[in-house]
């Protein structure tokens, strides 16, 4: 990567060849991870895991990915260094890249990652913003081809909100060629700005408030909750607002006779998702949990000196 390339921010910063290759060496190195024998191609190096907000997926694999690499990982909140409050951007930046070898952060402001990485010296990788969720949607991308050899040529449908996910998917769409959807309810629709760019770059997707048309002969369903962390607020009514947009097996009737389901976790079931779509044949929301270690392992690999 060039210099001008060190962050992993959003995924239309890189070139298909880029991203495929990073795709590459997660399946490379996947097999040799789950039998312990990955070399340590990053032995002593450390990455600082900032997060804003809790998880599950994105802590521990981050934290496994680079000890599988042979290095280790710092756990830091938000509290602790009070990033843009307590302590300036540019200093906290300035700060970690003298201590640590890269930068994980998961937070709200994507203005204030941006900002990071612009004024540190070491790689930063977004681990989810209020705008993008780029490490997401490699790892399903991964999971995608796994289980249907290539996304090329596919066609993808969200069925939810147009939230960071969404975005995340028309600035993939803006590099893979494949076709994305989006079904939401009026009011939901993505950043307009992504979707500007989107339609500047030629990707092929469409915006449409109608799940059941959007679905038909979809080789890929994509299922996020209907409301996450910071909208707790605003439950009652999106649940309303969403509820035509639950995936059920009414909904996947349409639905190409191969397709696959994806669930980017946590799943609120029976409200965005029901337990027997969750569950069933199709599902493959569990390899694609364990699949955010394996690309993010990649991009890791890629990035840190």
């Amino acid at each position: 990567m060039t210099a001008q390339r060190k962050d992993f921010l959003a995924i239309d910063d890189f070139s298909l060849d880029e991203l495929r290759a990073m795709l590459t060496l997660a399946n490379k190195q996947k097999p040799l991870a789950r039998a312990h024998e990955l070399p340590h191609s990053h032995p002593n190096r450390t990455l600082a895991c900032v997060f804003a907000k809790p998880s599950l997926r994105t802590r521990v694999s981050f934290e496994v990915a680079m000890g599988q690499l042979g290095g280790k990982t710092l756990f830091v909140t938000d509290k602790e260094i009070g990033m843009g409050k307590r302590e300036s951007v540019h200093d906290v930046a300035k700060v970690l890249s003298r201590l640590v070898d890269g930068i994980m952060i998961r937070w709200f402001d994507h203005q204030e990652v941006v900002d990071l990485a612009r004024h540190a010296t070491v790689p930063v990788v977004n681990g989810l913003t209020d705008l993008n969720h780029p490490c997401q949607v490699m790892a399903d991308i991964m999971t995608i081809e796994e289980h249907l050899g290539t996304i090329d040529g596919k066609t993808v449908v969200m069925v939810g909100d147009g939230n960071n996910l969404a975005n995340s998917w028309l600035n993939a769409a803006i590099r893979f060629p494949f076709n994305f959807i989006l079904a939401c309810p009026e009011g939901y629709t993505p950043d307009e700005g992504v979707v500007r760019k989107a339609e500047a770059a030629g990707a092929s997707f469409m915006i449409t408030h109608d799940p059941v048309e959007a679905v038909q002969g979809a080789h890929v369903i994509y299922s996020d909750a209907f409301y996450s962390m910071g909208q707790e607020a605003e439950a009652e009514k999106r649940r309303r607002d969403f509820a035509p947009f639950r995936i059920t097996s009414e909904l996947l009737a349409g639905a190409d006779a191969g397709h696959i389901v994806l669930h980017c976790l946590p799943a609120h079931r029976g409200e965005e998702i029901t337990d027997e779509v969750m569950d069933g044949p199709h599902s493959v929301v569990f390899d694609e949990a364990e699949n955010r270690l394996h690309a993010q392992r990649a991009i890791l690999a890629t990035l840190m000196p």
